[in-house]
């Protein structure tokens, strides 16, 4: 780790907005952003930020207040997300892949008072969406279902009746001092809070997990010096921003170091083959299928991925032939896995760049410096090395609480100040961590605990299996049994009874999934996670 105490970024820095104010100083003329055509330096972008904060603190926003985005990875999010934190604001990130009714169900629960809103996203009006979510209501603003919505920010030259582009909002912030952003932005104390990231809601209505500047400044200092990110680094990031791996393992980490940020709205892998090819791209964190598309396109061997040098991945399932593919055919010198949750700031345990190739794909490596992991049985018991519970971690990182939801808050924290993770996993003697699955996703075959992660992990190694998730499903002799949904690698003619017969030679009989269905993809949110309760519906 860099140096002695004085060195931390939560204490050299003290607040996000004072990070970006530094960094335009300290790399002024070196790229901050690249998108399409358009190159920001970071002195541009540190002007830009506050020209955005000065617009926030004229539409009203006082120090506290919740400001929202909703779009993708753009300058334009960058950019309106620094100057809303910059002002005092606490942001929050919205979901791109949400409906209007499940955006307004954020905006409602976290009272947000200004919203920065794409236009067009994936084909979809993300304001016409919003209107219909939000026509009806008592309030006076812009969408009358949303009473506390003061101003709804098209990041766009034009806006429909009611809403402001983003040129005439950042017009109304001409008349405020830049004193007045800088005064703003110094009160904010470390342990003010920066942002509220929503859970995925892959089980239910998403909770808002309320993070720090100190916290989110700490940790990916940390997060970069064990990644081995440098100012030299060129970042391609694809993984959301609305999601700590984009926004601060991505936009954070990038200003700590002074490493130049690529974002890519929409992962395709042509579009991704380009972006590194083009601007020299050096790092590419992302999921394992992220990685494994890049390997196995065709027109890969006509790009030049030279340049790439350091990969973060996490999944419970990283095939260890990934890790050697990114290593010895894309000349990778830095693979690593990772594993976090949003209730954490994102991040809990990490691989060091000196593991062999077997720990980085088997476990998601040791706890961060100042983190405590445990694995402990329903009744708090610690589990041997080797035995599977669930995984309580404890920290500085840890959130203060999930958004004015005590009761949420006082399940997922223990009194002593342990966050319950709902992740199952087994600690092996040196610390490394290996997820094995959600406790709500492990179903019971005779009597016997299975779990679907560790048995997608052993599927994988099957050299016809480019992706797979299990599900459990009923089954009247032995209540529950597996199922594996699977995507062929291309060419391959696989069938079912062939991969249940390969299981039966390579896993317990309990694990071996009596049925296999094919599929072209599986279904996966925005943040890369399988959507498990979709398979179980169409079971």
């Amino acid at each position: 780790m860099r140096g002695d105490l004085e060195m931390r970024a939560d204490l050299e820095y003290g607040s996000i907005p004072r990070l970006v104010r530094t960094a335009a100083e300290r790399h002024g003329p070196r790229e901050a952003v690249v998108e399409g055509r358009t190159r920001v330096s970071y002195a541009e972008l540190g002007k830009r930020v506050e020209r955005a904060a000065a617009a926030c603190i004229a539409a009203g926003v006082a120090t506290g207040d919740r400001v929202a985005v909703w779009a993708p990875n753009t300058l334009d999010w960058i950019v309106s997300a620094l100057g809303a934190v910059t002002a005092g604001a606490v942001l929050v990130p919205v979901n791109t892949r949400f409906k209007g009714a499940e955006a307004a169900y954020v905006l409602g629960r976290t009272r947000a008072k200004i919203l920065f809103i794409t236009g067009t996203f994936l084909g979809t009006s993300y304001v016409a969406s919003l209107r219909r979510a939000a026509r009806e209501g008592t309030g006076s603003g812009p969408l009358p279902g949303l009473p506390h919505l003061e101003r709804v920010v098209v990041l766009s030259d034009d806006a429909p009746a009611d809403f402001d582009s983003l040129r005439d909002f950042l017009a109304q912030g001409e008349t405020v001092p830049a004193a007045t952003v800088h005064t703003r932005a110094d009160s904010l104390r470390p342990d003010d809070p920066s942002d509220i990231i929503f859970t995925s809601g892959t089980t239910g209505h998403p909770k808002g997990a309320v993070i720090t500047h100190s916290q989110t400044l700490r940790a990916y200092d940390v997060w970069s010096e064990l990644a081995g990110l440098q100012e030299a680094d060129r970042y391609l990031i694809i993984n959301p921003f609305f999601h700590t791996f984009g926004y601060k393992a991505g936009i954070i980490a990038c200003l700590l170091r002074g490493a130049t940020m690529i974002p890519q709205p929409v992962f395709g892998v042509e579009t991704a083959l380009a972006n590194i090819t083009a601007e020299r791209i050096s790092v590419l964190p992302g999921p394992p299928t992220l990685h494994q598309q890049i390997l196995d396109h065709p027109a890969r061997p006509g790009h030049d991925l030279s340049a790439l040098r350091l990969v973060v991945t996490g999944a419970a399932v990283v095939p260890l032939a990934l890790v050697e593919r990114l290593r010895s055919e894309l000349k990778i010198s830095t693979v690593l896995t990772a594993y976090g949750l949003s209730e954490s700031s994102g991040i809990v345990t990490m691989c060091r760049r000196s593991d062999p190739p077997e720990t980085i794909a088997s476990t998601s490596g040791r706890a961060i410096p100042g983190t405590e992991v445990r694995v402990v049985d329903p009744s708090g018991r610690r589990m041997a090395p080797g035995d599977p519970g669930e995984i309580h971690v404890r920290g500085y990182h840890v959130m203060s609480g999930y958004f004015e939801d005590p009761a949420g808050t006082a399940r997922a924290l223990t009194p002593d100040g342990w966050l319950r993770t709902g992740d199952v996993g087994v600690l092996d003697a040196d610390g490394n961590l290996r997820i094995t699955d959600r406790i709500k996703d492990m179903f019971i075959i005779g009597g016997f605990n299975a779990y679907p992660a560790e048995i997608e992990q052993l599927l994988a190694r099957h050299p016809d299996i480019a992706d797979v998730a299990v599900v459990g499903i009923p089954d009247p002799r032995l209540g529950e049994v597996g199922k594996a949904y699977a995507v062929r690698r291309t060419g391959s003619a696989l069938t079912a009874d062939d991969l249940i017969a390969w299981s039966r030679r390579e896993m317990a009989n309990y694990k071996v999934p009596r049925e296999v269905t094919f599929v072209p993809e599986l279904p996966r949110n925005a943040s890369g996670k399988v959507l498990k309760r979709t398979l179980r519906k169409g079971r």
